[in-house]
C-alpha cells in the first residue's frame, strides 16, 4: 500500500517507528470518533513493533471519548523511550489530549489543536423539545461562562444573589436537573486531572506552574470549542514547549500521507443519502472506512456498510381544510454491517 511506503519514509526521516490513527470527520452516519475500542487494536500493533527508542503517532481526528487519551498514551509509553505525535492537520479535543501526553508534538503549518472542554450528556440532561427521546448536551464551558458572567461581568458577589442566579439557571426551560450540573462539575474536574497527568507523563518533566498554565488555557481560557490553535500560538502563547515545527521534508511526507487517507476515507467530505444512492438507482450498498490504525507492515480499519433504497414516507401538511397526509419519496438507509477488519 502507498500509505505504508510513506510511513516507511517518515520512519527513515525520523529514525522512529510510526503508527497512524485516523478517524473520519465526515457528517451523518459516516462520522467516527476516538473510542475505547481502538485499545486492543493498538495493543496488537505495538506488539508487532516491539520495544523501540522512539514511537511516532500520526494523528488525525476531531475528537471523541475523553477517557481514551490517558489509556492510549500510557500503553504507547510502555513500548518506547520517546513518544511523539505528528499532526498533519486536525487534532482536536480528545486528539489534543493525546498530543498533550507526547514528549514532542510535531506540527505542519496546517496542524491545529483545540480546547479540551467537553460537552456532557447523561440521563439527567434536559430533553430536546424537538425530539424528547434525545438529551441536550451541556457544554462544561457554557456552564462555567454563565457563572463567570454573573460574578465578574455583572459584579454579583453575595451568596444570596448567586443562589438566585443558580436557581434561575436550574429552572430554565428546558429545566436542568441539579445532577446534570453535578455531572458537568465532575467532568470538568476529570478533564483537568487527565490533562495534568498527560503533561506530567513527559520524559522531560515540566514544572507545576507550566502544567497549570497549559491546563488553564486548554480547559478554560480559550472560551470556544471551535477555537483552533496553530503551532506558533500553541508554543509561544500557550506555553506548550513540546511543539516542534516539521521541517520541509517531513511536512511534505505528512501531507502526502494525509492525502492518501483523505482519498481512501473521504476526509472532510460531505454526506448525502441521495448522492450515495446514485442517480437512477432504487437500491445501493456502499462500504466506508471510518477509522484507520496502521504501521509500516500492517493495517486495521473500521468498516461500515450501509444500504440505501428509495421508499415512501407520509408527511403531514397543514391546509385550510385541516391536516392531510401526503406521501413523499425519500432515500432511506440502514446499517447492514460494521466492525474492525
Amino acid at each position: 500500500m502507498l500509505t505504508q511506503n510513506i510511513i516507511k519514509q517518515i520512519e527513515k526521516s525520523r529514525n522512529s517507528k510510526v503508527i497512524t490513527y485516523i478517524t473520519s470527520d465526515r457528517q451523518g452516519p459516516v462520522n467516527a470518533r476516538i473510542a475505547m475500542d481502538v485499545i486492543p487494536i493498538f495493543s496488537q500493533q505495538l506488539r508487532k513493533i516491539g520495544k523501540a527508542p522512539k514511537i511516532d503517532l500520526f494523528l488525525y481526528s476531531t475528537g471523541g471519548d475523553t477517557m481514551v487519551p490517558w489509556r492510549l498514551v500510557s500503553m504507547i509509553r510502555e513500548y518506547c523511550d520517546t513518544f511523539s505525535v505528528l499532526v498533519p492537520y486536525k487534532a482536536h479535543s480528545a486528539a489534543t489530549m493525546i498530543s498533550l501526553g507526547a514528549d514532542e508534538i510535531v506540527m505542519s503549518d496546517l496542524g491545529e489543536l483545540s480546547p479540551i472542554d467537553p460537552s456532557t450528556a447523561n440521563v439527567f440532561n434536559p430533553a430536546d423539545p424537538a425530539n424528547p427521546q434525545n438529551k441536550i448536551p451541556i457544554s462544561v464551558e457554557d456552564v462555567m461562562a454563565y457563572f463567570d458572567l454573573a460574578k465578574n461581568k455583572f459584579g454579583i458577589k453575595s451568596d444570596e444573589d448567586l443562589t438566585k442566579i443558580f436557581n434561575k439557571f436550574v429552572e430554565a426551560n428546558p429545566q436542568i436537573h441539579p445532577l446534570a450540573l453535578g455531572n458537568v462539575n465532575r467532568i470538568h474536574n476529570l478533564i483537568r486531572m487527565l490533562a495534568k497527568s498527560l503533561l506530567k507523563s513527559h520524559k522531560d518533566k515540566m514544572s507545576e506552574s507550566e502544567v497549570a498554565k497549559i491546563v488553564d488555557y486548554f480547559t478554560e481560557k480559550l472560551y470556544s470549542h471551535q477555537y483552533f490553535i496553530g503551532r506558533r500560538e500553541a508554543k509561544e502563547d500557550l506555553g506548550l514547549k513540546t511543539v516542534v515545527n516539521a521541517d520541509n521534508n517531513l511536512s511534505k511526507l505528512m501531507a502526502e500521507l494525509y492525502e492518501e487517507y483523505k482519498k481512501e476515507m473521504g476526509l472532510g467530505g460531505a454526506w448525502n443519502a441521495e448522492t450515495e444512492l446514485g442517480e437512477g438507482r432504487a437500491i445501493n450498498k456502499k462500504d466506508y472506512k471510518l477509522a484507520y490504525i496502521e504501521n509500516s507492515e500492517a493495517a486495521s480499519y473500521f468498516e461500515l456498510v450501509l444500504e440505501y433504497r428509495k421508499g415512501q414516507v407520509n408527511i403531514v401538511q397543514q391546509t385550510p381544510q385541516g391536516p392531510i397526509t401526503v406521501p413523499q419519496e425519500q432515500v432511506m438507509w440502514r446499517v447492514i454491517g460494521q466492525g474492525w477488519k
